[in-house]
């Protein structure tokens, strides 16, 4: 996404509770909270997330680690690092294959703020797991309040081998001052209100620990194509550069899942294969709030859905022209066999109150963002379905 705003001059202390949002961010990389080893890039300042770049140094690794209280990740390097990869002018991940890469963006965060990633959503599409790792660090994708010092990065590309260079933007930081969750309640209430999460025919809905998305499978989201209810991954694909947008026709990379595919009233899916899918519900996000979808709750099934979970303000909101926009699932089956049905839940969204409301939203005019109005969309490196050799 690429955005243009005013410069607005605010000063940490101003910050209210909540997700911080462009304007904020952006004062904290002129105070030095935020640390960046080259300028600021065009576009990576987000709504309410900053992109992290790749730094030039990845090592390939015998297997993912946590550094754990008082250790460095560069202390766990000396032991588990097997080769060091520059990737100054590109460099190919291989799938299956695990990886820790360097960060051009590092930390020194206030007491009271904290980080928190996720993958970006082009990056999920891809089946690209990564999970930020700071020094120190006892869980993934998290900063603790306080943080100070460099980011890193785990790389694991699970389905496609993927081309990356330094600049290459994987993930998104998001930053929270405070304790800024909602309750239950609350969360049910703003469902009323605006109806965050709406159609699909799941009125009254359970809202715990978010708001409940479930899967469409009745072939009619993707009207150019009738009857497609998801793509699966082929396993021996080429290479994906990561930098380019719509530069892959589809067919080599993904077949169609279909109605005809279907059995047992639903779809079957198969161990170690990747899956796009989407939901039956439309999604709002308001101009002052983000959100997260949870990547993995046992409670709906023994599958992971979404890798990338962050949706940024104005995301779906129809004055932005976004129309009916779908939350798209990348899904993986763990262990065993799993059939998911029509309308099954299958992940939950959590939103969360904004600091301050960005000048410029998602889906905005001129925003660049890839996947406002989404129905069943890959990734943005791949060319419409329809235009491509199938």
């Amino acid at each position: 996404m690429t955005m243009t705003m005013t410069k607005t001059v605010i000063n940490r202390g101003e910050f209210n509770p909540g997700i911080l949002s462009a304007p904020q961010i952006e004062a904290m990389v002129d105070q030095g909270v935020i640390r960046p080893a080259v300028p600021i890039a065009d576009g990576q300042i987000q709504p309410a997330s900053i992109d992290l770049r790749l730094g030039a140094r990845v090592w390939r690794i015998r297997a993912s680690f946590l550094p754990g209280e008082g250790m460095s990740v560069n202390d766990k390097l000396t032991e588990m690092a097997m080769h060091e990869i520059d990737i100054s002018h590109g460099a190919v991940l291989e799938k299956g294959c695990v990886y820790i890469a360097e960060v051009e963006e590092s930390l020194k965060l206030p007491d009271d703020t904290s980080g928190f990633a996720n993958p970006k959503s082009s990056t999920g599409r891809l089946d690209v797991f990564t999970r930020m790792i700071s020094d120190g660090a006892t869980e993934f994708e998290t900063a603790r309040p306080g943080y100070e010092g460099k980011l890193y990065a785990e790389i694991s590309p699970r389905t496609f081998s993927v081309l990356v260079r330094r600049g290459s933007r994987l993930s998104q930081l998001r930053f929270r001052k405070g304790q800024s969750r909602i309750s239950d309640d609350e969360m049910k209430q703003l469902q009323n209100d605006v109806g965050l999460v709406h159609g699909g025919g799941l009125d009254g809905r359970d809202i715990r620990d978010g708001v409940p998305l479930s899967v469409d499978l009745s072939g009619a989201v993707y009207s150019a194509m009738p009857g497609l209810v998801g793509w699966r991954a082929r396993k021996h694909a080429g290479v994906i550069d990561v930098d380019k947008p719509k530069a892959y026709p589809v067919a080599p990379f993904w077949e169609k899942v279909t109605r005809r595919d279907l059995s047992a009233g639903g779809l079957i899916l198969n161990p170690d294969e990747f899956y796009i899918l989407v939901s039956r519900e439309c999604v709002t996000v308001p101009p002052d709030y983000a959100a997260e979808m949870t990547a993995y709750d046992t409670r709906v099934g023994e599958f992971r859905a979404h890798y990338a979970g962050f949706f940024d303000p104005g995301f779906g909101m129809a004055s932005l022209g976004a129309g009916r926009t779908r939350a798209v699932l990348e899904v993986r089956s763990h262990d065993v066999p799993f059939l998911i049905e029509e309308g099954q839940t299958v992940c939950r969204l959590v939103y969360e109150p904004l600091s301050l409301v960005p000048p410029t939203l998602y889906g905005d005019s001129g925003s660049g963002s890839h996947y406002q109005a989404q129905g069943l969309q890959l990734a943005k490196h791949f060319l419409p379905p329809e235009t491509a050799d199938e």
